[in-house]
């Protein structure tokens, strides 16, 4: 009996739609990974454990999130630094490209913005590559980076989101303050956003997927000392990054087991870097990525002048 055919994306592109970061410009940034003199480097931190913080990266600049001391979750908010109500559409960046995302994907906007925040340009775990991590002694060593799970898991999630206080107490828990919605909150209260400006994120590191029953499962994180992610800014972001509190997963549960997801709370890191040669920007033509141009008015017009001439003078 043959295989039923599997019914096709529903979203494709033709190669030169700009959908997929496949260019020269692209790849040639993205050996820039593993070559320090290649950038220069505008700004790092750290973020601690069940803690939040928010950055802006400038346009042409490359954002590199780690895991300095072993695998930990991050949630991942971006927002167009200049006009926050563009900020990071996680459905429709799915819809896009997949439920997990790596290198040559990007991170797209709302509507009516539509357009690439971000475009991920290195990625430690993703593609099955090989690639280089910081070992326990410091040394760097060669490793296959992470594919599938026998789950189906994958890493970088999309399906799911972050956590927070409310759905905490509705699943029996207690009142807790640093969930990854709240240490986003604060994180980005300083540049005038709030509550309500956080939203759908990117879980970066987080082994996720669905089961059988089309239910959500995540899984412990494999990042290793030294993992990274990083995006190249086609317009000025403000990000925001939370190291959730359910650290690598590996304990979580609504219930109280022994030890707790605090035992496995780790760090995340934050670099930002300018290309050494800036002229490779404007060599390879790259400029901030613009909207559709939708002219539709949704069907929507405005009535003729002579109608609305008609109309004011009703009931005189």
């Amino acid at each position: 009996m043959a295989t039923p055919r599997r019914p096709p994306p529903a979203y494709t592109a033709p190669p030169d739609s700009g959908i997929h970061a496949t260019s020269q410009l692209y790849q040639t940034i993205s050996k820039t990974a593993s070559d320090s003199s290649a950038r220069v480097s505008k700004k790092s931190f750290t973020i601690r454990p069940c803690s939040g913080q928010a950055w802006v990266v400038p346009a042409g600049h490359i954002c590199r999130l780690t895991t300095p001391e072993g695998p930990q979750v991050g949630d991942l908010n971006i927002w167009n630094a200049n006009n926050p109500r563009e900020r990071m559409w996680a459905a429709r960046t799915r819809q896009i490209h997949a439920s997990h995302v790596s290198v040559g994907d990007r991170l797209w906007s709302n509507l009516p913005y539509l357009r690439p925040l971000v475009t991920i340009t290195g990625d430690s775990l993703g593609g099955g590559q090989l690639h280089e991590v910081l070992g326990h002694d410091g040394k760097r060593r060669a490793e296959v980076a992470f594919g599938t799970t026998q789950s189906g898991g994958r890493v970088h999630d999309l399906l799911g989101t972050r956590c927070d206080p409310y759905v905490n107490l509705l699943m029996g828990g207690e009142t807790f303050d640093f969930h990854c919605h709240s240490n986003l909150t604060r994180a980005v209260v300083p540049y005038g956003l709030t509550e309500l400006d956080v939203h759908d994120v990117l879980n970066v590191f987080q082994v996720t997927g669905l089961d059988e029953e089309g239910k959500y499962f995540m899984e412990t994180s494999p990042a290793k000392p030294g993992e990274y992610f990083e995006f190249f800014a086609e317009v000025d972001v403000l990000c925001a990054l939370s190291a959730c509190p359910g650290g690598d997963l590996s304990n979580w549960g609504w219930d109280d087991k022994e030890g707790g997801m605090g035992a496995t709370c780790r760090p995340l890191g934050v670099e930002v870097y300018q290309l050494a040669d800036r002229s490779l920007l404007e060599v390879e033509g790259w400029k901030a990525p613009s909207s559709p141009a939708y002219k539709g008015m949704h069907g929507m017009s405005m009535p003729p002048r002579e109608q609305q001439t008609q109309t004011s003078h009703v009931g005189v």
